[in-house]
């Protein structure tokens, strides 16, 4: 039992060094919470409002919307990220790697987003939208050099948030909302016992933040928006599993850690230049920083702790991150609406701390996109982004011996992303 419990102990800290930069991180915070947005690289959509979809980037945006709108998008998200061994890279035990540099770590994923904005009275404004604030995964071919480290990290959230929304007058709208938001993560890695064995980690957590929101029309043409999205501290429980113990086979264990996602703060500000040409931006600041260390509790008796004590402390160091991003909004024709986008967007990983799970860094984002209105009632939206991301290198060393993670010393050469979404808007 003592064997197993080392076994345990050791998996377990390398697991969580991997899902706590994963769980915390998340792969940068999803910008797509609908279409209509994509095409402007979501510039200025704390003042666009231009349908349901605002209850996440502004609820006070609902002002904006009479009568009863429901809105729906899929955001398709397909990242690539491809390790560059430097040369010195190492499983531990001086193991091989078959798969070498593990291929492309992205893969395909559908974001889906959903809200609904409902006018009670000239003043009042209800709606609950369904999003996808935080989540990535990064898979690489079984049998990599990293593995050790990472072979597969995921996270999902699914985020409920109803809101109101107040007109005080026509220039000043607020809004507010409570977000209800599951999160869960799952880490596969090797594990160096003496001979190659395989963990999984399991965990997930329910908990609640808030946001806020402010809109101003300063004239006919000019409007400013304000909003904010708290941080929500998510006390993640779940099961590390280690499968391939010589002489024992498979030992579970419980495992807790606190995780915390950042809050945002966003000015956005729309302006109607002329009937044909409106004009959008943005300033997004998020408080990474508050990210320091996360500490990793044993649910059970152990060898490297006792029940309840403080197995490890990780430091990622995250730094606040801010973006900004430029639209325009071209009306070919009363029926269509073309969109362009530009933004810059900051990563919160520092190159001393990056990791297998999270290899990111800053980025450009080059949009386009396109409204039709296809009735009175029914507006499509769609857009596409390329997002051109710089190389990030890594020097993340594990350890070569027992309970070891290995080296990984190299380069995400050339990563980046596209985007496409799609969205319908209905008036009923």
């Amino acid at each position: 039992m003592k064997f197993n419990n080392k076994i345990i102990g050791l998996s377990v800290v390398a697991a969580l060094a991997a899902m706590s930069g994963q769980a915390v991180a998340s792969g940068f915070q999803l910008m797509e919470q609908n279409a209509s947005g994509l095409g402007n690289a979501y510039a200025g959509q704390a003042a666009a409002a231009e349908n349901a979809s605002t209850l996440f980037f502004n609820p006070a945006g609902m002002t904006r919307l009479p009568g009863r709108q429901a809105v729906g998008a899929i955001n398709l998200i397909l990242p690539s990220s491809e390790f560059s061994n430097s040369g010195t890279s190492t499983a531990p035990g001086g193991l091989p790697s078959p798969a070498g540099n593990g291929g492309d770590a992205g893969g395909l994923a559908a974001v889906p987003n959903a809200y609904l904005s409902w006018q009670i009275d000239p003043k009042w404004w209800v709606g609950v939208g369904m999003s996808v604030p935080f989540g990535l995964a990064t898979d690489y071919d079984r049998g990599w050099v990293g593995r050790f480290q990472s072979q597969k990290a995921e996270i999902k959230t699914i985020d409920i948030n109803p809101s109101i929304a107040y007109k005080l007058n026509d220039v000043v709208s607020l809004g507010a909302g409570i977000s209800f938001q599951h999160a869960e993560v799952e880490v596969n890695r090797s594990s160096f016992i003496g001979v190659e064995a395989q963990s999984k980690l399991e965990m997930d957590d329910n908990s609640f933040g808030f946001n806020l929101g402010a809109m101003f029309n300063l004239s006919p043409a000019t409007r400013i928006g304000l909003a904010y999205r708290s941080s929500i501290k998510h006390e993640l429980k779940g099961t590390a599993v280690v499968r391939g113990i010589p002489g024992i086979g498979t030992a579970s264990t419980p495992i807790s850690a606190t995780a915390r996602v950042p809050d945002t703060l966003s000015w956005g500000i729309s302006h109607q230049v002329d009937p044909k040409w409106q004009m959008l931006g943005d300033i997004t600041l998020t408080r990474w920083s508050t990210i320091k260390q996360v500490p990793v509790i044993a649910g059970s008796t152990w060898a490297l702790g006792a029940a309840g004590s403080q197995t490890a402390r990780f430091d990622f160091e995250f730094k606040d991150t801010y973006r900004i991003g430029v639209g325009a909004n071209y009306q070919m024709r009363n029926d269509f609406m073309l969109k362009l986008g530009v933004a810059y967007d900051k990563s919160p990983v520092t190159n001393q701390h990056r990791t297998v799970t999270l290899p990111d860094n800053d980025r450009t984002w080059l949009a386009i996109g396109g409204k039709y209105q296809a009735s009175k009632q029914l507006t499509l939206d769609f857009g596409y982004a390329y997002l051109f991301i710089k190389d990030a290198p890594i020097n993340r060393m594990g350890g070569l011996g027992v309970g070891g993670q290995g080296n990984v010393v190299g380069n995400y050469k050339d990563p980046s992303v596209h985007i496409l979404s799609a969205q319908a808007s209905y008036n009923f």
